[in-house]
């Protein structure tokens, strides 16, 4: 038995240290360590990883005793026993307190240890809570492991960099604001470490910002997220009035939204057109930070930052977020599922409509991957889809569909991330090129990468025995098996789910294929010494082709993954009103999904290993569906046209009520008495024969008007 201090001392350090090399990098950045700034947020990495690991056995070494604890005192000594799953909550101090802040809601609970019932008000208490679940521990092992490899490549790719100790100090602050994302036990505080992974990311996207493209993408990538987190921030209000608190726990007297009391007990999610309105405002949150439809517009031009930027914030890290608050919030969205809103005959149910999101986004950005020539783009929109997919699983309201989406995040961490350092590395040996049609014939040229980067390019083509293969199928298994006992919406979602494998294997190998082979060219860019990355970049890309490699199969032979999920409360709470097996194989669903992408990276082979001359006859043949695919389906140009000039022309006008009408109002108040005093000014001669013969004038005036007022 693991002695629950442990557990909470490695909560608190985990995202201590990455703060703590944060702060040391930018203090001492510029004048001590210089080329050296990357030290800190290394061992910072990498000794987070080491205790993410350590947290993860230790949730998991208490997982049978709590979810078999019979009685309180058993379940007391295991921590805090909610359902059948395990947690450690730390509270470290209490942010604010506000008495009386709210009247009882309907909903909301009193928790075990509340004396008596509600009272009247409640009071709001936030509390600087961190929360130890299985949830948490995967999340936190996956996010530090990526962090601390991407560090480490960093080391290598921005070398030379006058940013180069401000590069590590904003990606030190980057993982402390991740992993508390994934740690806190509120959503208020959530919310909070939601905005700061924001601002990470646009420190870093802009992070050359004597460049106006990157400088450019950090505002876009800034204020998109605004939209989606002003829906989440109504999402948090709307909660707080329908629960009558914002903590997960209980705390307060009050049963948490995601504790004990709320999970153990029966009914007490609101559904109908309340819980559904929860769920699209916090959906809404989860699109603009996972970028999917549609505000899925901003993580393409994010490409402008760093290459390690877009492998540690885009690929593995940052846009899972949406994803997992998703995942932490199923109880939510299963009251939705199970008390769907009806409007005019229609049942309307939150799950359905994160299904249909996550799979047209993935079928959206699969289809302008197909035309696109920049490879770290082809990779980011690939990520949008792929991210779309877990929104799928999340979106099935099932057990196997939870636990498929989660496992595909955890897969996809690794070959994504694997795949954007391989796009760097190609980037390094070109000069900067990145343009797929400016180069070609490298795979001898950089063994490591063409090596590395074709093992990311099976695994996320979904072919055996790779990652994707076994967590992008459990999801399409778990789309097909709720479409075979319903019919309808599902049925479509799985054939436009294996659409998008083919064009995922096919896209992938078109990058592939025009990057490695053909007739060997280098761009001028690169000079006459391109060659392959230094070690501190190919040791990161051989550890993470490793994982992509093995943790699928070893998570899908044991079965360990879903079942270790399960352990998370508020997932628990589904898999107890959840029928059905989780983690089944489904043959026939691999062997379609197989078929697709081999299919894909045929129709590849067949188009650009050779002259290309098809390709030529293709466009053509294609024309306005290529130039669609090539646009982008031109969303940036409709929101441009619907939003951006829209609203600059508000901003011009208002601009000239403020400098013509308003300042232009206080300014004539402002010099009318200068005016006036100028005008007084020309009666003050000196002279004193004009003082007298104006004095002896406004005396006749007096005595006239005395004279005319006397009759």
């Amino acid at each position: 038995m693991f002695d629950p201090l442990k557990i909470e001392t490695l909560t608190v350090l985990i995202p201590a240290l990455p703060l703590l090399a944060a702060v040391l990098t930018a203090a001492l950045g510029p004048a001590v360590l210089k080329k050296h700034s990357h030290w800190p947020a290394a061992l910072a990495g990498g000794i987070s990883c080491v205790l993410s690991v350590l947290l993860l056995f230790s949730v998991r070494a208490n997982l049978p005793e709590a979810a078999h604890a019979g009685d309180a005192a058993a379940g007391e000594a295991a921590g805090h026993q909610a359902s059948a799953g395990f947690e450690t909550v730390v509270v470290l101090w209490n942010w604010a307190a506000v008495k009386d802040a709210l009247p009882t809601p309907a909903a909301a609970l009193p928790s075990t240890d509340a004396v008596g019932p509600l009272d009247q008000m409640l009071d709001v208490q936030v509390e600087v809570a961190l929360r130890s679940d299985t949830l948490t521990s995967i999340m936190l092992a996956m996010v530090t492991f990526v962090s601390t490899l991407v560090i480490i490549y960093a080391a290598g790719y921005m070398h030379g960099d006058r940013g180069y100790w401000r590069f590590f100090t904003y990606v030190s602050l980057f993982v402390f604001s991740m992993t508390m994302l994934v740690s806190v036990s509120n959503f208020l505080l959530l919310y909070v470490f939601w905005e700061a992974v924001g601002m990470c990311s646009y420190l870093l996207i802009g992070f050359w910002y004597e460049k106006p493209e990157a400088a450019a993408a950090g505002k876009k990538a800034f204020l998109v997220n605004r939209v989606g987190d002003f829906g989440f921030a109504l999402g948090l209000f709307l909660l707080w009035t329908t629960y009558g608190t914002l903590n997960f726990h209980d705390a307060g007297g009050v049963a948490g939204i995601l504790g004990e009391t709320r999970l153990s007990a029966a009914a007490v999610y609101v559904g109908g057109g309340t819980g559904l309105a929860i769920c699209l405002l916090l959906l809404l949150g989860a699109c603009g930070k996972s970028a999917q439809f549609p505000l899925h517009v901003w993580l393409p031009d994010a490409m402008e930052g760093p290459t390690p930027v877009s492998a540690l914030i885009h690929a593995a890290t940052m846009v899972t977020a949406g994803v997992y608050m998703v995942a932490r919030c199923t109880p939510l969205f299963f009251a939705s599922y199970a008390e769907p809103y009806v409007a005019g005959g229609w049942s309307i149910d939150a799950p359905s409509i994160v299904a249909v999101v996550g799979c047209f986004t993935a079928l959206l950005a699969a289809l302008i991957a197909l035309t696109e020539t920049d490879l770290k783009r082809i990779l980011a929109y690939s990520t949008i889809s792929q991210l779309g997919y877990m929104f799928l699983g999340l979106g099935v309201g099932t057990l196997a569909g939870v636990t498929a989406g989660m496992f595909h995040l955890f897969t996809h961490a690794f070959f994504k991330a694997l795949l954007f350092l391989g796009a760097g590395s190609v980037m390094h040996a070109m000069g900067g090129v990145i343009d797929i049609r400016r180069f070609s014939g490298l795979r001898r040229l950089l063994p490591i990468t063409f090596w590395t980067f074709l093992i990311g390019s099976l695994a996320l083509a979904g072919i055996f025995p790779l990652a994707g293969f076994w967590s992008k199928d459990a999801i399409v298994a778990a789309v097909a098996d709720r479409g075979h006992h319903e019919g309808g919406l599902y049925q479509w979602l799985y054939i436009i789910a294996l659409i998008t494998a083919c064009l995922t294997a096919f896209y992938t190998f078109r990058a592939l294929f025009l990057t490695f082979f053909g007739r060997e060219t280098i761009p001028p860019e690169a000079g006459e010494h391109a060659h392959e990355s230094p070690p501190s970049m190919t040791w990161p890309l051989g550890i993470l082709a490793g994982c992509a490699v093995v943790v699928g199969f070893y998570f899908e032979w044991t079965h360990g993954f879903a079942e270790f999920l399960i352990g998370t409360p508020s997932i628990s709470y589904l898999a107890e009103r959840a029928t059905g097996p989780i983690g089944e194989f489904h043959m026939d669903v691999a062997a379609i999904s197989t078929v697709s992408a081999v299919l894909g990276i045929a129709v590849a082979a067949f188009l650009y290993l050779g002259e290309q001359n098809e390709v030529r006859v293709l466009t053509r043949l294609m024309g306005p569906l290529y130039r669609m695919s090539h646009g982008k389906f031109f969303f940036d140009q409709l929101y441009q046209g619907l939003v951006v000039w829209p609203l600059a022309g508000l901003a011009k006008f208002s601009f000239w009520i403020d400098r013509w009408l308003i300042d232009g109002l206080v300014n004539f108040c402002g010099r009318l008495p200068v005016w006036l005093g100028s005008a007084l000014r020309n009666l003050q001669t000196g002279l004193i024969q004009f003082y007298a013969l104006a004095m002896v004038l406004g005396l006749l005036v007096l005595l006239v008007t005395l004279i005319w007022q006397n009759g």
